[in-house]
């Protein structure tokens, strides 16, 4: 059994990597897109931000598919989609051809709430922290592997990238197809599948904690993958002069460049997700519980504090982008930006340590919404980047009215010593007995 579950994690784990490989190849090849269709820096964070808008609505779906066909099924259908449409856009001329496609194509990323219902009916509660960060965190440095990657492969040959991308996402949908199981008993399966009704859907949805946990996954994942999409684009024009003073004078020198700045964040916050999980297990075992207001003698309210650590530091790490970028310093910029990936990874692993305990019995649902609704935050954030008169203060503007909020909710909703999974919106309502 232990050799099957980690074949298990190693399959989800290969699927995830390759679609989010294919989600931020876009971002990857954004100054060779740009400079070839002559884009604007408006019509750029346009680009970033349309990598997003597939993930909200198709998390959901796909969380709810998992729990009701499994997560294999559901799983190999996304590679096999959206690498066919990959396969297509390599062979487009047209921009908004190009542009549709690849908005499709973005639809890879839904995949991650796959892979979390699929390695939580593997792994056991005392070591979900650590599975869902190896998972979660190996796929996800998909992103920075792309952007580090694929322009010193490809060049500024995007149309092969996105050619053989689609490709290789055929060939491992067929492998999740042929090797994975959706869970480790038929009993396990059935139950998942039985609690996959509309009403215990809307009962996940409307739980506090769930909400919370929702906003905590948009301050760090949302932000994750809305970087990784921005930042190509941000470095090319708000570091411009420096990156040519480093020797790059060439579109392609320029796309290497920034690439290469903006993998620091994703990259970080891709290595670093396992050992958040970790965290959160060990927070766990020696029952440390250091914030004020949250609760203290849940099960789980070790976990509850790590993630309130963690969001505190990405409120602050994002107040110092700014300072980076206002005084044009490309060097802390860059240092801010690994601490702001590793903050990341600690609230994406510490945010994932805790579904599949709050929400055993419909672990795709919860994924999906807390995975999926989280990820409409992504895409207004490049907006707000590419909005301001300074490129550099919109990072302020978004720690300051957005993400102080969020941490106030969730500090107010992970209050309750009683589980703060039975408190939320039309209690009564949705209110059931558990099998």
């Amino acid at each position: 059994m232990s050799t099957h579950k980690v074949e298990q994690l190693i399959i989800a784990t290969v699927g995830f990597f390759w679609c989010f490989l294919m989600w931020f190849s876009t971002a990857a090849f954004s100054p060779s897109i740009a400079a070839h269709y002559h884009l604007n820096i408006k019509a750029l964070g346009l680009l970033a931000s349309s990598a997003i808008w597939m993930a909200p609505a198709g998390r959901i779906i796909a969380g709810w598919a998992s729990d009701r066909f499994g997560a294999p099924r559901t799983f190999a259908f996304i590679l096999l989609v959206c690498g066919a449409v990959s396969i297509a856009s390599a062979y487009t001329a047209s921009y908004s051809a190009l542009f549709v496609e690849r908005v499709i194509v973005a639809i890879a990323g839904v995949s991650f709430v796959v892979g979390i219902q699929h390695v939580a009916q593997w792994f056991d509660a005392h070591e979900i922290g650590t599975a869902e960060g190896l998972y979660a965190g190996t796929g996800n440095v998909g992103a920075g592997a792309g952007a580090l990657l694929l322009p010193r492969i490809f060049g500024l040959n995007y149309q092969g990238a996105f050619l053989w991308l689609g490709v290789v996402a055929i060939g491992i949908a067929v492998w999740y197809l042929v090797r994975g199981q959706s869970a480790r008993s038929s009993q396990a399966r059935e139950l998942v599948r039985s609690r996959s009704d509309l009403r215990g859907t809307l009962f996940v949805w409307s739980r506090y904690i769930a909400i919370a946990l929702m906003l905590a996954y948009a301050m760090s994942f949302g932000l994750e993958i809305s970087m990784n999409a921005w930042l190509p684009s941000y470095f090319t024009r708000g570091f411009h002069e420096a990156i040519l003073a480093l020797g790059f004078n060439s579109v392609a020198g320029i796309q290497i460049a920034a690439g290469t700045f903006a993998a620091v964040q994703s990259f970080t916050a891709s290595l670093f997700r396992p050992f958040s999980g970790f965290m959160s297990d060990l927070f766990q075992r020696k029952g440390w519980t250091p914030l004020p207001f949250i609760a203290r003698n849940l099960p789980y309210a070790p976990r509850l504090h790590w993630l309130g650590i963690a969001l505190l530091l990405i409120v602050m790490a994002m107040a110092g982008l700014t300072v980076g970028g206002m005084t044009g310093s490309l060097h802390i910029s860059v240092s801010v930006l690994v601490a702001l990936g590793v903050f990341i990874s600690f609230g994406t692993g510490g945010t994932f340590a805790l579904v599949p305990l709050l929400f055993p019995d419909r672990p795709g649902a919860a994924a999906g919404f807390i995975g999926g609704v989280s990820t409409a935050a992504a895409i207004a954030y490049p907006l707000i980047f590419a909005s301001g008169s300074n490129i550099h203060i919109g990072y302020a503007y978004v720690a300051l009215f957005l993400f102080l909020p969020f941490v106030l909710f969730y500090f107010w909703a992970a209050r309750h010593e009683r589980h703060p999974e039975e408190h939320g919106l039309l209690t009564n309502a949705l209110a059931f007995e558990e099998a």
